[in-house]
Order: C-alpha cells, then structure tokens, then sequence
C-alpha cells in the first residue's frame, strides 16, 4: 500500500477500469513509497472571479489567434471560431474524425508564423480498417467577415488546403491518444505527445509511435536533431519514449521542456523531457493497474526516468501552460496545470530540474484545458463544455 493522500478532495481517474494484457509485466519487487516531488498540498480557496464565457458540446482543446480570438475543438468534430468580441462561428472543411473512445477532435495550434501564413494544426483520431489512429493535419485558417446593419458581425470561417502530415499508425482499440502539439522555441520544429492507446507494450516498442513524445519537422517528418534520427522510421522521430498518456506539454522560461501524463490507478506525472530517456511505462509506475495489479514503483528502476512530482490517488492532469501574463504577476514563470477527476487548477513552480506544487485551487468542474488570454486572465474549458475566465477575485 502507498501512503494516502488526503489533501485531495476527489478520487479518481480519467479512463475506466481496464484488464491487463497477457503480455504485460507483472510486479517483480514489492511496491515501495517513491521518495522523489510527491505532491500532496491541500486545495486553497480560489481567489478568482469567474466568469462564464461560452458553452460547447464535449470540447477538448483551446488557442489563441492574434488579436484576441480563440479556437475550440469539439470532439464530435467541429472546430468553432470565437471571436474577441465574442461571436461565435463553426470552421467549415474540419477533418472526418473518429469520434469513440476518447477519440475525435483534438488539439488545435496555430502555427509560430500564423500571423503571415494562417497556418493551424489539429490532432485527431481517423478511423482505419482495425479501428482509430492518432493523425496531425496542417490547414490555412480562412476568416470572411459578413456584411451586417449592427454590430458585433459574424464571419465565415473555413479551412483550406488541409493536408495529413503524420499518422501514428497502429489503429485500432482504446482511447488515450495524448495528442497534444507544441512548437519549439525557435519555431522551427514541434513536439506531438502520443499515448499508448491502452495497450501497455507499444510504449517499449522503439519501432511503434504509441507511447512516445515526438518531435516533427513542420512538415510532418523526423526532426535532424533527434537522438536516434539515424535509424530512420519511427526511431528517428521520437524524442522520448515510455509514456502513458501524456497529455500536456509546455517549455519553461529556460527551455526545459516538462509534460504531464495520466498514470493508471493513480501515479498521474509531471516529467522533465530529455531526449532520448525512458519514462518507465509499462515496467514502473507509482500508481496500480486498474485490475489491482501492482506495478513496480520507480525506485525500483532506477535507470528508468522517475517523475518530478507524482500524484497518488490520481487528479487526472488536463491542459498545462506556462504563465507569462500581466494580471497575475506572482505566477509568472509557474506552471498552471487542469484537473479532470481532480477539479482543480494546480500552480507549480519549476527551478531547473525542479518541481514543487505551490497553490491547488478546487474550481468544482473537471478542467480540460488551460490557456493564456492576451490580456493575461486565465481561461478554462471546462470537461462539461464551459469556456470561463479568470480574474483577480479584488
């Protein structure tokens, strides 16, 4: 048994009960308390004022265009326009998705240069001939406005020249597909997550894209710079191998790049990304199967990346930003991560290698995704499809 938790309010997780695969390890030390960042602080009264902005049906992902407006992907696979003044539009010319099991629309991200180019990027799960598989599109954003007597006007909003610029490949059953894009500083290249669709091994598999942090040229191929690009296939594309489902991903103010995932029956992470490391999973976890298997704890590895905080019961981590805004100045720099079984927004502050929580506010809704507005508040999209904004409570 793991020491409880007993800061946190909620227990759970973000997928259901599963059985284990003939093929997956089974525990071959006993489960011991893991000794690095575990995270156990108590939820704080929030000090935010709420505000609610929008509704959406089973959203996913939100980002921020220049000059105010903001997309919103829709699982089902509609992809909506908010405008700064707060108009609404469906994106017409959106992919086919594949909307089961955790699967559909994913995550939206405009290009570094969007501004010149109105390039975005969407994540998403297609169906194949054995089942769902994680996809990356590029497309042109193209906004018509629409001739109207009285303000605010609406627009028309489509995409053009979708292209697929990657497939995971490996379709088939289960849901976490991770999905989440990030830019390289530099704009020259991004990060894709891609969870191990609940199947355990392919994690370990060098040769299979599931349970692996990418790193993609902006066309869509393997990044030069990455540890194994000469090997070529998959290995040359991946960037770090050995995750669950890591959902969220941002740079820190020096450049580190830190992504959270979701752990099984608890052990939910929070990872510092080096290149070319093994985070463990299947072999180690500090949560349990859902089936009660235990799982070796990292300690028990420790060749094995550990992470840099650990959740135990699970808070289920949803989006993830880093916070650079003007409204909230004693936050910059700190991470601000979403809870979905955890209801919560989780402030931590990263020195170098280091994480430590510093406020767990309990926002009574399970958080999808968290995202920056230009004006610095914090805007939530909330798992029961509302969109809200965050300002100092005074």
């Amino acid at each position: 048994m793991r020491w409880p938790w007993f800061g946190l309010l909620l227990v759970g997780t973000a997928c259901s009960a599963q059985s284990v695969p003939r093929n997956a390890p089974t525990a071959t030390v006993p489960n011991v308390p893991a000794t690095t960042g575990r995270a156990n602080i108590n939820p704080t009264p929030s000090p935010f004022a709420v505000t609610r902005l929008a509704h959406f049906d089973d959203p996913f992902a939100i980002a921020f265009l220049p000059g105010g407006g903001a997309l919103v992907t829709e699982k089902a696979g509609r992809l909506k326009l908010r405008q700064a003044d707060g108009t609404l539009a469906t994106v017409a010319g959106v992919p086919t998705v594949a909307y089961v099991n955790q699967g559909g629309l994913l995550d939206v991200a405009p290009a570094p240069d969007y501004a010149a180019s109105h390039t975005i990027y969407l994540s998403y799960s297609e169906r194949g001939r054995g089942g769902a598989a994680l996809a990356l599109a590029r497309a042109t954003l193209l906004i018509r406005p629409v001739t109207c007597v009285h303000a605010p006007c609406p627009v028309q909003a489509s995409l053009a020249d979708l292209r697929v610029i990657w497939r995971s490949g490996g379709d088939g059953p289960g849901g976490q597909f991770g999905a989440n894009i990030l830019f390289a500083p530099d704009g020259q290249s991004l990060f894709l997550s891609s969870g191990e669709r609940q199947r355990f091994t392919p994690a370990q598999d060098p040769d299979q894209a599931l349970g692996k942090i990418l790193r993609l040229t902006l066309d869509g191929k393997a990044w030069r710079g990455n540890p194994a690009y000469k090997a070529g296939g998959v290995r040359a594309m991946t960037w770090s191998t050995g995750h669950r489902n890591p959902y969220g991903m941002v740079f820190a103010a020096d450049g580190r790049l830190w992504a959270e995932e979701m752990g099984p029956r608890g052990g939910d992470e929070l990872n510092l990304i080096l290149p070319g490391r093994n985070y463990g999973w299947p072999i180690v976890s500090n949560g349990d199967n859902y089936s009660g298997q235990p799982i070796p704890d990292h300690p028990s590895r420790p060749d094995l990346e550990a992470p840099r905080l650990w959740w135990n019961p699970s808070i289920s981590p949803g989006g993830m930003i880093r916070y650079d805004g003007a409204m909230f100045p004693a936050y910059r720099g700190n991470l601000l991560i979403g809870a979905l079984s955890g209801e919560a927004l989780i402030r931590v502050a990263v020195t170098g290698d280091r994480a430590q929580i510093v406020n767990q506010w309990s926002m009574g809704d399970r958080i999808r995704d968290v995202a920056q507005a230009p004006d610095g508040a914090i805007w939530l999209l909330q798992d029961g499809g509302d969109l809200v904004r965050l300002t100092p409570r005074t």
